[in-house]
């Protein structure tokens, strides 16, 4: 069984692509280190203030993926506040 989970981040606080880059790094880094799963940007878009985020992980029980991509989504809303950014939308796939 694969989870996908599909973040949606508004970042408020970034006047340039460098400062949306630097949120989006910083919450990749830490996602991966927390949780060990596979994390990447999904949109190449040139909108400083929107970033798509992508999380895999995979297992052989759902039960433990639901668990760990909420686990996921609540540690990425608080990094992002932290950051000046927020989680505007959320939402998981099952494969």
């Amino acid at each position: 069984m694969i989870a996908f989970l599909t973040l949606e981040l508004r970042i408020e606080a970034a006047q340039s692509l460098k400062d949306k880059r630097q949120v989006v790094r910083s919450l990749k880094d830490r996602l991966r280190a927390r949780f060990n799963v596979s994390i990447a940007e999904l949109d190449s878009s040139n909108l400083w203030n929107r970033a798509t985020l992508g999380v895999v992980s995979i297992s052989d029980s759902r039960d433990y993926l639901d668990g760990l991509m909420r686990n996921v989504e609540r540690q990425a809303t608080r990094i992002a506040n932290n950051h000046g950014a927020e989680v505007a939308d959320s939402f998981v796939d099952f494969l």
